[in-house]
């Protein structure tokens, strides 16, 4: 009996050690269960109990930093051989994705803030898996910093532009079409200060009876209130192009602390030669701040209009004189 026992032991032992042995040789080299060359569906791996369609297969990549670091907030988009967009998106927390797509060849381009955009190429196989391993996106230059001085906002080539909420469903969309704003960049941007005037009854959502109520006393009340100003001082640098100014916003006769997540484009020559600087920004305004609380409810307590705005920018700015 003993015998028996002791050589069932050895049976079990040697089986179980058979496994380990396999599943360390077939593992080492695969990227999400699948070997670079192997059927997506293959057994033994992570994505083996994934069902891979018909003439379809499996691409997938690891995105880092030059320091071996994921990249985990890379985007990724993967197009045809017609220039299509089939999938993309974002990536996960260690910097992949794995994506299936009909079989065929593709370009993947990855795209993060502060890193120099990747580019590749992939034919991905029926029942097969593509990988393209470990992808090193390497730090993007900033652009130059214009020149200390004054410069003004170029209304023709700027716009104030806002979205609000439409009973709970659709956004509405509008902009002021009347505004000035004068900056004056020091010799580190950081020392920097903007001033911006908007004209409040030269709001547009083109349509005329709701601006006109937009202009009324449940708004904007455009003859107690004819302007919107915003002042800062503070241009702090967040990394590559990413800035944040902060400062005070008068809206309705309130002035309230607004931060404005800025992106610097850099700058250009206009058609004439001058020079142009240009960026983009946006914030979120809620009414209730500045005492703009109008609300009409509709059925099911849903309101006409959210309580948050979306303010975006486009603006350019010219050397003064």
């Amino acid at each position: 009996m003993f015998g028996r026992w002791l050589g069932d032991r050895t049976n079990r032992v040697d089986r179980t050690n058979r496994v380990d042995r396999t599943n360390r040789a077939g593992g080492a080299g695969r990227v999400g269960g699948v070997g670079r060359a192997g059927g997506a569906g293959r057994a033994g791996g992570p994505l083996s109990a994934v069902a891979v369609p018909p003439r379809a297969g499996v691409l997938s990549c690891r995105v880092l930093d030059p320091v071996n670091e994921p990249v985990r907030h890379a985007e990724f988009a993967v197009s045809d051989a017609m220039g299509r967009k089939v999938v993309g998106g974002g990536l996960d927390p260690f910097g992949s994705f794995v994506a299936t797509v009909p079989a065929g060849d593709y370009r993947l381009a990855v795209s993060a803030e502060g890193f120099t955009p990747y580019r590749a190429n992939a034919t991905v196989g029926e029942s097969a898996h593509a990988s393209l391993g470990d992808v090193m996106l390497q730090i993007a230059q900033p652009p130059a910093l214009p020149e200390a001085g004054d410069w003004e906002i170029d209304p023709l080539h700027s716009s104030v532009a806002f979205t609000a909420r439409h009973i709970g469903l659709a956004r509405i969309h509008g902009r002021f079409n009347s505004f000035a704003g004068a900056i004056r960049l020091g010799e580190q941007m950081e020392e920097s200060a903007m001033h911006v005037v908007i004209d409040a009854a030269s709001i547009d959502t083109a349509v005329k009876m709701r601006d006109d109520h937009l202009r009324s006393g449940d708004f904007l009340d455009v003859e107690r209130f004819p302007t919107v100003e915003f002042y800062s001082d503070r241009f702090v640098h967040k990394g590559g192009s990413r800035w944040v100014l902060t400062g005070g916003l008068t809206l309705h006769g309130v002035t309230r602390t607004v931060t404005l997540e800025t992106e610097y484009l850099g700058v250009g020559q206009g058609l004439e030669g001058e020079t142009r600087v240009a960026c983009r920004a946006s914030t979120e305004l809620h009414r209730d701040d500045f005492t703009i609380n109008w609300q009409t409810m509709l059925a099911r307590g849903i309101a006409a209009i959210g309580p948050s705005i979306t303010i975006d920018l486009d603006i350019q700015v010219l050397r003064k004189g």
